[in-house]
């Protein structure tokens, strides 16, 4: 599983198609408003007219940033920030707080100062959600702010007040869970496609062959964009723990009554809007689809994912160059160097005999270069997920590995770990073909997840556990 955003072309392919009526509206729009961007933004915030002429000069003005290029754009967005709080104001609101004598007074003093503090710029972020399909306007323009803002605080400062906003319409409560199979509109399905970030789709076959019977697709979608997923999973109903993506998604594999399944696979997530990076939703998606797949299906005794370790490879690269530690047995070191490639220079250590192996196009079909690497990458697989650190706001540590950390935090497991499970390029490239089971036990979900976020305890499976303790 992944928290990858996804490409941005269909989302605002869409927002284009709802240009034209942008301009049908913004034609309402009198002469003395058709101006610069500043002035535009200065209309919208006046508020002269009534309700339609404020959705007009709202029109006019998305029209205007859509018409722009990347650079324009960047330039509007730097505008809109600079509509911050008048520091004046701001001020003697909080003069007005300090010298307050009564309760009801510094009351009343501070709803000014609350008042004073908000910024023109959120007025006018509102104003686009009168406009059709302005809250998918705003998440394009989240996407773009995220792109641009390093360095530039008042575009950060912008970014934080979108982000609120958006944090607020979004809100779970506010989301509807649906199932998407074959039969959805074929718009949702080309979506879909567009939006899987983790394992690709490669034709409409494939596509149907995740939706079959023994699969399922859910996503949440907000009332206000009815065929935009907002992040969706893919769930197969299979016997047992399955450690193979490559046969999850194997169009030739019989398919199995989902009565007879024990377990449900979580195999892929994705975050299909980019401007809504940061909003948790995954967290929610798993739990309540744990729910609707155990009243479904009673059979069903075992929730697990089979996920990716995208930041393993690039950590094991940098030890093994550094031949850091302890990595490798010597018992280990001698079946790495035998099986080490032929072609490849001499490896004077069980560290290079690794890199070698790992260099090797397809190695994982070589049953003896297979056999030597196993137990070192699971264990050291092990180390980096269970061991491996980095800095949280908290205090508390945090798995290094960010699809570690995403399910963990949630409230799973490590269960297994697994090689040879994803042999495409990306999963040898990113994972050296390593795919881990996190169990999402629905007794202990909040356990587990309270261990973790309150005491950076990452719960995993005593096998795991024992692995991560040797040679580590």
């Amino acid at each position: 599983m992944s928290d990858l955003a996804a490409p941005t072309g269909l989302f605002d392919r869409a927002i284009r198609r709802i240009a034209t009526v942008w301009r049908d509206m913004a034609a309402g729009v009198s002469a003395e408003d058709d101006e610069g961007i500043e002035a535009q933004m200065r209309a919208c915030l006046a508020r002269r007219g009534g309700e339609v002429s404020a959705r007009n000069r709202a029109a006019k003005l998305a029209q205007a940033y859509l018409a722009l290029d990347a650079e324009g754009r960047r330039g509007f967005l730097r505008t809109l920030a600079e509509f911050d709080s008048d520091p004046a104001a701001v001020a003697q609101a909080y003069e007005a707080v300090q010298a307050a004598t009564d309760p009801a007074e510094r009351a009343s003093a501070k709803a000014r100062l609350r008042r004073a503090l908000e910024p023109p710029r959120l007025r006018l972020l509102t104003q686009f959600t009168s406009i059709p399909d302005g809250i998918r306007f705003l998440i394009e323009m989240r996407a773009m702010l995220l792109d641009t803002m390093a360095g530039e605080p008042h575009l950060q400062a912008l970014e934080n007040d979108l982000r609120g906003l958006l944090s607020a319409w979004f809100d779970i409560g506010f989301l509807d869970l649906q199932r998407i199979d074959w039969t959805s509109p074929a718009a949702l399905l080309e979506r879909l496609v567009g939006y899987e970030a983790v394992h690709e789709i490669r034709s409409w076959r494939d596509l149907k062959n995740r939706l079959d019977s023994d699969r399922r697709c859910y996503a949440f979608f907000h009332p206000r964009m009815a065929l935009e997923p907002l992040i969706f999973v893919e769930v197969a109903l299979v016997q047992g723990l399955a450690t193979s993506v490559q046969g999850l998604l194997d169009e030739k594999a019989p398919v199995l009554d989902p009565k007879l399944a024990d377990t449900a696979i979580f195999y892929s997530i994705s975050n299909c809007q980019r401007g809504l990076s940061g909003i948790s939703f995954g967290n929610f998606l798993i739990k309540r689809v744990v729910e609707l797949l155990s009243a479904e299906f009673r059979n069903l005794r075992t929730f697990a994912t089979l996920s990716p370790v995208p930041g393993f490879r690039r950590w094991l690269d940098g030890k093994l160059a550094e031949e850091a530690g302890v990595l490798i047995s010597e018992e280990e070191e001698s079946a790495l160097r035998t099986a080490a490639p032929a072609e490849a220079p001499a490896a004077e250590t069980g560290t290079q005999a690794l890199a070698a192996i790992l260099a090797r196009r397809t190695w994982w079909r070589d049953p003896v270069m297979l056999r030597a690497a196993d137990p070192v990458l699971t264990r050291l697989c092990a180390r980096y997920l269970l061991v491996e650190s980095r800095e949280s706001e908290r205090g508390a540590p945090r798995a290094l590995d960010p699809v570690a950390h995403f399910h963990m935090s949630n409230g799973a497991r490590l269960e297994r770990i697994n090689l040879a499970a994803d042999t495409s390029e990306r999963g040898a490239r990113e994972s050296a073909t390593i795919m881990v089971n996190y169990l999402y036990d629905p007794a202990k979900i909040e356990d587990w997840h309270e261990d973790y976020v309150g005491e950076g305890r990452r719960n995993a499976s005593t096998g795991v556990r024992r692995m991560a303790r040797g040679w580590a």
